[in-house]
């Protein structure tokens, strides 16, 4: 078994040697180069629909896709942690436009792929699905074909596939790079610091008031001074995004997001139905908290604030231990898996300035590993994070015994297995704890997930919704999403958070991920959802890792529905699956004050 290593610099020339300058990433473009010009080639063969005859060529046409998006995948992810650990790195900005510009062919072939699919006789195309080699890929092909652009001509695809690399994504990008490039000072100690928006950031859970006051209203003020300029980043992303979904014929942007989460708005509307039931025991614990630290009301800058002295500052090396000896109770591969992911080099962990403020984690499909990105600064928040992008990193080892297609899975259960991997901490924490103050810190942290996820997320939600639907009629104004923002905020807090961040459009980077528009609420999902196979696991013990990896595994090839159904036994359009996740939270909000009254 692999020791724990220190390492907190991730090791990238086990992916392409050189960095930026690699010899060897030049060489995976070449060969993408000659996988796309292949499936150039194979998609001109064939006519605006399929016939028998063509099943041979179906078969190749499938598996070279399959090939590229591994390959694209591999190189998008190698460029995206050049630029998170140096995002002032020109060349490998440039590596990003070669590799935009083969993603941006390979999305004009799918798309013709997908009308060709669509346009395809019924009895030819279940000829077709019942193939040998596409048996296993019928769910993925049903989805392309009946998601297809089919209100688009070839000539409209191929225009809106070239307007978005330079146009669409490169705002997100310009976004990436703008908040990468920002310097805070702040007085910490009675010394003045140089941090990157990321180290501002996590001085929200500083132990000294006032350096957490200061840190908000210091990146409030940054904010409010470029305001403009990230509203007009903001409003050409959902401006592209809105004519692109005129064209295709969607009535509402909230379609594609669904359509890519394989979730059905019943669903949707469900879960946030029911959260909206319980928002009073999470008012009552923010004020309970507000009390311990002298207020009356929750104050934005103190939500993240520890409340007791126990386990405010953890090492590194602390985080390391602790993740893999928890992790250990719960299954001999997540263990392993976890221990190599340290002992390989595959965390960036450095708290330092001039890097990128987004935690991440990239996969590597190729060489079966992955990159966990973030800045380590020895609070329990930081170690929680780590163990959040490790979730991702597992469900990727997960992943690497599917094949091709059914290897791309949602964001929605993306974010329930990050999520179940904190689960694991808070438990085997809350039972080490020796003492009330333990509990009440481990308590409290794990109420700040829940706010976050039942409250913060219902704003962005909210905010998303109100800002798109304001945004059809034209340019909507910095001063315009500010309030768009408090409101948001005041209605899904239930007025319980004071002096929010009306800046929080600005600095919340999930509004700008070209990628996943409203990239909110697959968080809440995962977080219920992930409370349901924890309550499984902790009935099953041990033996529940098999059930779990299978799982993970059918996540690529089913709806979130229809996994749900055959790995839990549950409805998930009913309010009742939800109510089950939201009674676990509560029951934490009415221990929490429990303790903190006694």
């Amino acid at each position: 078994m692999e020791k724990i290593s220190n390492q907190r610099v991730w090791d990238l020339d086990k992916v392409f040697r050189g960095g930026s300058k690699s010899i060897q990433f030049l060489e995976h473009i070449n060969l993408l180069e000659a996988l796309v010009h292949e499936l150039e080639g194979s998609v001109k063969t064939f006519i605006t629909t399929l016939s028998k005859n063509d099943l041979v060529k179906v078969v190749h046409l499938v598996k070279n896709i399959a090939t590229i998006q591994l390959y694209l995948s591999q190189a998008n992810s190698f460029v995206t942690c050049l630029l998170a650990e140096n995002p002032k790195d020109q060349d490998a900005a440039i590596l990003r436009g070669k590799v935009a510009q083969k993603e941006s062919r390979f999305e004009k072939e799918l798309s013709k792929v997908k009308k060709i699919l669509t346009n395809t006789k019924e009895d030819v195309w279940e000829s077709i699905l019942e193939t040998e080699e596409l048996q296993e890929y019928r769910f993925i092909l049903n989805e392309w074909r009946e998601n297809a652009d089919k209100n688009l001509s070839e000539a409209e695809l191929n225009l809106i596939s070239d307007l978005m690399v330079d146009g669409y994504h490169a705002w997100g990008h310009f976004y990436n790079n703008l908040v990468s490039s920002i310097n805070v000072n702040i007085q910490i100690n009675g010394k003045e610091e140089n941090l990157s928006v990321g180290q501002a950031i996590n001085l929200r859970s500083h132990h000294n008031e006032e350096v957490r006051k200061e840190a908000h209203y210091v990146l409030e003020s940054i904010w409010k001074e470029k305001e403009q300029l990230f509203s007009k980043i903001l409003n050409h992303i959902a401006g592209f995004r809105i004519q692109v979904n005129n064209k295709l014929g969607n009535k509402n942007v909230i379609e594609d997001p669904l359509k890519k989460n394989r979730m059905k708005e019943e669903t949707l509307n469900t879960m946030w139905t029911v959260i909206s039931k319980y928002k009073q025991p999470f008012s009552n614990y923010l004020k309970r908290k507000a009390e311990m630290l002298g207020d009356s009301s929750m104050k934005a800058y103190n939500f993240w604030a520890p409340i007791t002295k126990s386990n405010q500052e953890i090492t590194f090396e602390e985080a390391a231990k602790l993740i893999s000896e928890y992790f250990s109770q719960f299954g001999i591969e997540l263990e392993c898996f976890v221990r190599k992911a340290f002992y390989e080099g595959w965390i960036e962990a450095e708290n330092r300035p001039n890097k990128s403020a987004i935690p991440f984690c990239a996969g590597f499909p190729l060489t079966g590993e992955s990159r966990v990105f973030m800045t380590f600064s020895g609070t329990f928040l930081n170690l929680l994070t780590l163990v959040h992008e490790l979730g991702h990193a597992f469900h990727n080892h997960a992943m690497k015994s599917v094949n091709g297609l059914n290897k791309r899975y949602p964001l929605s259960i993306a974010e329930t297995a990050s999520t179940f991997t904190e689960m694991i901490i808070f438990e085997m924490a809350m039972k080490k704890a020796n003492s009330k103050e333990e509990k009440i810190f481990i308590l409290d942290e794990k109420l700040k997930r829940s706010v976050m996820n039942f409250m913060n997320i219902h704003s962005r939600f909210l905010f998303e919704q109100r800002f798109y639907v304001e945004r059809k009629q034209g340019i909507v104004s910095a001063n315009r999403l500010n309030q768009l923002m408090e409101e948001s905020i005041n209605e899904a807090y239930a007025g319980s958070l004071e002096q929010p961040s009306i800046y929080s459009w600005v600095w919340t980077p999930h509004y700008y991920i070209t990628q996943s528009p409203f990239y909110n609420f697959p968080y809440t999902f995962g977080y219920l959802f992930a409370l349901g196979i924890y309550a499984k696991a902790k009935e099953k013990g041990k033996g529940f890792e098999k059930d779990y990896l299978n799982l993970l595994r059918d996540s690529g090839s089913m709806n979130v529905e229809d996994l749900v159904m055959k790995h839990l036994g549950e409805d998930i359009t009913s309010e009742e699956f939800w109510e089950k996740g939201m009674e676990l939270c509560v029951q934490d909000a009415e221990e929490f004050i429990k303790l903190t009254s006694s």
